[in-house]
């Protein structure tokens, strides 16, 4: 109840701002810089550096504390608020929301003062939703959801413009707006994030470390790539606003009459007309009171097919709305369009003058089903990321390596008193920048984006792309049943016990009894448009029996006009009752007089108690067919006999679903989709536990489960003891008891059967506090309720489990929305897109993403400022789109991920791209560790020996790394799911030990290469001249040819390749740049082409020194590969099931 009050927030804190001059950064400082400047006047300092050193550092935390202000909220709020306890004291709330819901903002509070009452209303808006403050905490605002059926009824509109007025206070305009800012506003915001920042002081370091040129040009190239990025942005949003309509003129009932309104004037609580007339959406969230309406919810589910809604009016129970289980059959909500509108006439109220259906406004603008849609797709743009805490722990790693080694360079290098404590600063805060790699955040996201395109272009829609790496995770993949692993076109067999002679035979639809053609032919909710709209059993079965439907909702045999029934009164199916009951009028030839009929359909378990007389073979008949894989279902029939107008329209629900006459079973196959073996067989190959979660019989669900192997062994099903209905035991699917229910004989019975339990025994479980011990080992979840669905889920997720859940879209949703990846499958789509060869799983190739821009390298000297030579590469495919918001009609409000295809394969495809994302980011992770770790000696111990790159040298280094990284985030998935799965994070023993025994080789290979350099060239002076400028010699030459080949290195061993993504052969990009830049080495390394060493600076080595160094270019490589493999075969780099 608390999470539905809070909506998306988590925390909410009060706070009142303090004047500009009591700001932390502001102060402190001042008093701080009024200090120096006193120390300077009044002292006399022999040696200004300390002077110097202490304002840069107090200057650097100034800005650092500025900064901070606009990268933390909750930091700002400390350092310019005062927390209050209070609301009344407060003018500013910091709202907090739950995970993966945007950002926290600092928000200011407003109040409204009642004209009349003089009441004072606090409020606050967060991500377009409005919250009140109750007296005791805030509230989103609340909407009449759960009040009693009648009310709505009864309810005759506003009447009075006063009580509209005040309404319009509280909820504000019907409309669904985005504010787009423009382009200044969102470049400083752009240049103010801390990659920006850091990117910027960097360019600044390096000029004053006389790299102007490298560093002025990567600044420019900053600007324009940070402003191509808003273009872009901007670009987005306006698609994004596109997808708003409107408003339009609506007819509204207030005060006693119609009367027409804009639809952004409507409210909350009006009573609205709606038609098929208009070609606009609805423009809010309707409750159907009177009248029927067919309704294309496409933008918002992404659905094809029609849905049919129903009119409260025609239910009788006295009983609260309930919006999880009504909202399905009586809501239109907004954002959907009206295809056909059937007005019945009203009580009290008057006929609407556009001749519409009448409705009651439940929620409007963001509060409403296509509201919500439209906040998820607009805040899921900054969830683009990969792990977060991995990131956070990886940088706090590289930059102890980086303070060790900052560390070390000043204590050495204050050695030598002659020697500039200013440029030796400057290069200890070089080495922590360079170190710290400022582009991780981007890429990481690179391969989350590049993973995001390559989903489109299969046709899986995603709306919240932080979950991508999560499918690379899976542990359990949990499917729904009929519509998601067998299709949704029935076919009907025919009709079984019809037949008292020998009731298992199954009779043809067209030959049964006129009684049971009846029930076949009324009991459904289907309407006749240009084509049947409606449940494709329902469809399927009133064309085997060849029966008519017209407009106005009369049946009739084809042949036979005289056997005319009319629908009258719906009493719809539901997920609890498992049935669902019509009344027909029959109008008798010759006779005023209309006889009634009453025709039930449902589960035969539910319906056995409500017939008259139960044949002796029911139970055996539907039990057997149901064990063979058919779809079952009881049909009942009653003569409800002459009946008024009145008296039909009093008929309760329980009046039709008793004393009946037993008719039949329909039975009907539901046949398994053309790829879905291929694709379960796939899943459960690669160490993936299968599970089926349906509102099915359980023994037509452990038939299929058997048929697609999800199910292994015979499959005992969790039942009631027949002479003991307190007792529980395993039953085969014969009806055999196999043994009784105890946790104890579990251990027993899992070797040789696989586990099934229905809705009922999964409450049963949860009173004796025992769910969790069995939940993991069932394979087949039957008869559950969407709710019982859902509990599944989060079950699974509480053991520790990653989930993925595959279904429809509609009874599927709770579950859908809370398992770490949830899949809608579109009920409607074909299994592939028109114009689209079929996906085949095992032999096509996904599209190869698109190149994305920001894509950056681990950063040494210039090497970080080389990354703007290849931005401009990049911005071209920027410019051409990159990763395109989701559109209305591609995402449905059910899932994250919504795909095209009606196929699982679409499961595949996205267990695929997942474990390649998780890879790629850890591969990422692993060569960004190793380049920090070597740049860290690099820069300390190596810098202080005098050991420089020019400017030519560094420039081909980072152009080097930039690109190998460009390509390696651009690796393509396998074509097929292997057995092993991706190591679910970077912090694990095989990914610490490759690391630090590649690091090993790596600095083995340094020293050895710089003593054998040494001994050719050595150390003229106990303290080298830093400052001097670079010069050729053995040393610096063979040190820059050794640190290319360990960045080669890097890449060739850390490159994760099959079973997850394409071999480093198939990657060609990546290959030829690889085995170019070895040429290169080896080119500099033997002095063939003296030309190219000329114009690299390295210099001609001797052939003795030549010969160590080609054996520790080839060693570096070889040895670390060889590690890497080992540690591989021991440690395993992957886990199964």
């Amino acid at each position: 109840a608390e999470e539905k009050k809070m909506g998306d927030i988590k925390s909410i804190s009060y706070f009142v701002p303090v004047h500009w001059l009591l700001h932390g950064y502001v102060w402190p400082f001042f008093i701080i810089y009024a200090c120096l400047a006193a120390s300077i006047a009044w002292i006399d300092w022999e040696d200004y550096f300390p002077i110097l050193l202490g304002s840069s550092i107090v200057a650097s935390l100034h800005s650092l504390t500025a900064l901070f202000c606009v990268w933390s909220v909750p930091f700002r709020a400390m350092l310019t608020c005062r927390k209050v306890a209070s609301i009344s004291q407060a003018s500013l709330v910091m709202v907090v929301p739950t995970p993966n819901n945007g950002s926290t903002e600092l928000i200011t509070l407003k109040r409204t003062v009642d004209p009349h009452s003089g009441d004072v209303t606090v409020w606050f808006v967060f991500q377009k939703i409005r919250y009140m403050f109750t007296g005791v905490e805030f509230e989103a605002v609340k909407f009449n959801l759960s009040d009693p059926l009648q009310k709505y009824l009864n309810h005759q509109g506003f009447q009075s413009d006063e009580e509209v007025e005040v309404l319009k206070k509280k909820y504000g305009l019907n409309r669904i707006e985005i504010d787009i800012p423009d382009f200044m506003t969102m470049f400083k915001e752009r240049a103010s994030a801390p990659f920006f920042v850091f990117q910027v002081f960097c360019v600044g370091l390096w000029c004053l470390d006389e790299y102007w040129y490298y560093s002025v040009f990567t600044l420019v190239m900053l600007v324009v790539f940070e402003g191509i990025i808003v273009k872009q942005q901007q670009r987005n949003q306006l698609m994004i606003k596109s997808m708003n309509t409107k408003p339009y003129p609506v007819q509204v009932y207030r005060k006693r009459k119609w009367i027409r309104v804009r639809s952004d004037e409507v409210l909350p609580g009006d009573i609205i007309s709606i038609t098929s007339s208009q070609d606009n959406p609805v423009s809010c969230d309707v409750l159907l009171l009177h009248g029927q309406c067919i309704v294309d919810e496409s933008l918002l589910t992404g659905e094809s097919v029609p849905q049919i809604k129903e009119p409260i009016s025609s239910l009788q129970e006295k009983r609260c709305f309930d919006y999880d289980t009504d909202a399905k059959l009586h809501v239109v909500s907004g954002g959907t369009k009206v295809v056909l509108h059937t007005p019945t006439p009203l009580k009290p109220l008057p006929k609407a003058p556009d001749g519409g259906c009448i409705g009651y406004v439940l929620r409007t603008a963001f509060s409403t089903s296509q509201g919500q849609l439209m906040r998820t797709i607009i805040y899921s743009v900054k969830r683009v990321t990969a792990n977060t805490l991995e990131s956070f722990v990886f940088i706090l790693f590289l930059l102890l390596f980086a303070l060790v080694a900052a560390g070390y360079v000043w204590v050495k290098g204050t050695e030598d008193p002659t020697r500039s404590k200013y440029k030796l600063l400057l290069e200890c805060v070089l080495i922590v920048t360079s170190v710290v790699p400022p582009e991780l955040p981007i890429e990481l996201s690179l391969a989350v984006n590049n993973s995001l395109i390559a989903l489109t272009k299969l046709g899986i829609f995603c709306t919240e792309p932080f979950r991508i790496p999560f499918a690379g995770k899976v542990d359990f993949c949990c499917f729904d049943k009929t519509g998601t692993l067998t299709s949704q076109s029935l076919v009907i067999s025919g009709v079984a016990g019809v037949d008292t002679l020998e009731p298992s035979s199954i009779t043809t639809a067209c030959d049964c009894p006129l009684t049971t053609q009846t029930v076949l032919a009324t009991c459904h909710t289907l309407v006749q448009l240009e084509d049947l709209v409606g449940d494709p059993i329902e469809k399927a079965a009133i064309r085997a029996i060849s029966w008519n439907i017209t407009k106005n909702n009369m049946v009739y045999p084809q042949n036979n006009r005289k056997h005319s029934y009319k629908i009258v009164r719906h009493f719809h199916f539901s997920s609890q009752l498992k049935r669902m009951s019509v009344l027909c009028s029959q109008q008798t030839q010759g006779s005023s007089s209309v006889k009634y009929v009453a025709t039930v359909k449902g589960a035969a378990e539910v319906l056995k108690p409500m017939f008259k007389e139960v044949p002796g073979y029911y139970d055996h008949l539907y039990t057997e067919l149901s064990r063979e894989g058919f779809r079952v279902l009881a049909l009942g029939f009653k003569e409800m006999g002459t009946l008024t107008g009145t008296e039909a329209d009093r008929v309760h629900r329980e009046e039709t679903e008793c004393a009946l006459d037993f008719v039949g079973f329909l039975v009907a196959t539901s046949p398994i989709k053309l790829d879905t073996k291929e694709s379960m067989k796939s899943i459960t190959e690669s160490s993936h536990r299968a599970v089926m979660i349906t509102g099915d019989n359980p023994l037509t669900a452990c038939h299929i489960a058997k048929e697609l192997n999800i199910s292994k062994k015979d499959t005992v099903i969790l039942s009631k003891m027949d002479d003991n209905p307190s007792e529980w035991c395993w039953k085969a699917t014969d009806g055999k008891v196999i043994s009784t229910f105890s946790y104890a004989n579990l251990k027993e019975i899992t070797p040789e059967y696989d586990l099934c339990i229905t809705g009922e025994g999964l409450q049963y479980l949860k009173s004796l506090s025992q769910v969790d011990s069995v939940l993991q080992l069932i394979c087949v979840f039957a008869r559950m309720t969407p709710k019982q669905k859902q509990f599944v889920i989060t079950d699974l997720k509480k053991l520790g489990n990653v989930t993925l859940m595959c279904g429809d879209g509609t009874n599927d949703v709770g579950a859908l929305k809370h398992a770490h990846v949830g899949v809608a499958l579109l009920s409607g789509a074909p299994v592939t897109l028109p114009g689209e060869r079929k996906p085949k799983l095992l032999s096509a190739r996904p599209p190869r993403p698109a190149s994305k821009p920001g894509q950056t390298s681990s950063s040494g000297k210039p090497l970080n400022d080389q990354l703007g030579l290849l931005r401009s590469q990049l911005n071209e495919d920027l410019s051409s789109g990159g990763v395109q918001p989701v559109k209305l009609g591609d995402a449905s409000i059910a899932s994250p991920f919504t795909s095209k295809h009606s196929s699982i394969s679409c499961v595949c495809h996205l267990i695929r791209l997942g474990r390649c994302t998780l890879v790629t980011t850890q591969q990422m992770f692993k060569i960004l560790a190793l380049n920090a770790l070597v740049l860290a000696y690099s820069q300390s111990v190596l810098y202080l020996e005098g050991v420089k790159f020019s400017d030519t040298q560094y420039t081909i280094q980072g152009i080097l790394i930039a690109v190998c990284f460009l390509f390696i985030s651009q690796s393509k998935p396998l074509t097929y799911l292997n057995k092993e799965r991706p190591l679910p994070t970077i912090f694990n023993a095989f990914t610490s030990v490759t690391v630090l025994l590649q690091f090993i080789v790596h600095f083995s290979c340094l020293i050895f290469i710089l003593n054998q350099a040494r001994q050719l060239e050595p150390l003229s002076e106990e303290f080298v001249d830093l400052e001097k400028d670079f010069e050729q010699g053995i040393v610096n030459s063979a040190v820059f040819i050794l640190s290319i080949t360990m960045q080669v290195s890097n890449f060739i061993v850390n490159y994760q390749g099959e079973p997850f993504m394409v071999g480093l052969k198939d990657n060609k990009p990546l290959l030829y740049c690889l085995l170019a830049t070895v040429g290169l080495v080896m080119f500099l390394a033997s002095g063939i082409v003296p030309e190219l060493s000329e114009s690299l600076e390295v210099v001609p080595f001797p052939s003795d020194f030549r010969m160590a160094l080609a054996g520790a270019v080839l060693g570096d490589l070889f040895i670390s590969l060889l590690c890497d493999r080992a540690l591989r075969f021991v440690l395993s780099a992957t886990r199964s099931l």
